[in-house]
């Protein structure tokens, strides 16, 4: 078996060192939604090519270009000399998370006529918390969330909305009038599992709930405490 897959990775390795990293290379293909599998139109994607050395991989652009309005592409590659690899970075916005897709030459070569990439969808979230007890006066409330197992504060810039005291640190707040609503985006139809850490009496408690947001609409979740 570890001989079998040696073989294979020495005539991959190979291929790959067969391949000519300079001139161009035609590309065309779609842009996708991971869910619905409809295209997406005027998707803007940059490419670089990955060099690799001794002690590092140097990322060089090589390219940009958009989808047209039916999300379908068709665009002429100029190689990075030495480079193999190479990154799709799809530009995100606040309908599509921005993700990275890491292809190879040879890979494009192969399917250079017939690429399509998947990019996931996102939908508003609206977390809102309020606190009803009067005592004790001073008690600590943390909230985090992710989305697919991401942390939600990396997939889209939040807004929080202060109706009463603002949070001393991030999403942490202590006592008081506490009437806040954390605006954000998570995974369309994904599961988003939402935490909220509460230390009140020196007792902490954590309460965990999970809610798969739809699509196109602004979900809500509402926290008492």
């Amino acid at each position: 078996m570890k001989i079998s897959l040696i073989i294979a990775t020495s005539a991959c390795l190979m291929l790959m060192s067969c391949l000519q990293t300079e001139g161009t290379l035609d590309i065309k293909g779609k842009i996708i939604d991971d869910d619905t599998k409809e295209l997406i139109p005027y998707r803007k994607v940059v490419i670089q090519g990955l060099v690799y050395d001794d002690t590092e991989t140097i990322p060089t652009e090589a390219g940009q270009f958009r989808t047209d309005s039916k999300g379908n592409f068709s665009y002429t590659l100029k190689k990075t000399k030495g480079a193999y690899w190479y990154n799709f970075i799809f530009v995100g916005d606040s309908t599509y998370f921005t993700s990275t897709q890491k292809i190879s030459l040879m890979q494009l070569e192969q399917n250079a006529k017939y690429l399509s990439f998947p990019l996931r969808k996102l939908t508003g979230l609206s977390i809102k918390i309020e606190r009803f007890t009067k005592v004790p006066l001073c008690d600590t409330l943390y909230v985090s969330w992710e989305s697919d197992y991401i942390d939600g504060r990396s997939i889209y810039p939040q807004r929080v909305n202060n109706f009463g005291v603002a949070p001393v640190f991030e999403y942490r707040w202590i006592g008081g009038n506490v009437r806040s609503v954390i605006d954000t985006k998570v995974f369309a139809n994904k599961r988003t599992l939402i935490s909220f850490k509460l230390n009140r009496y020196g007792n902490k408690r954590e309460v965990l709930d999970t809610v798969f947001c739809a699509r196109d609409v602004n979900n809500t979740f509402s926290f008492k405490y």
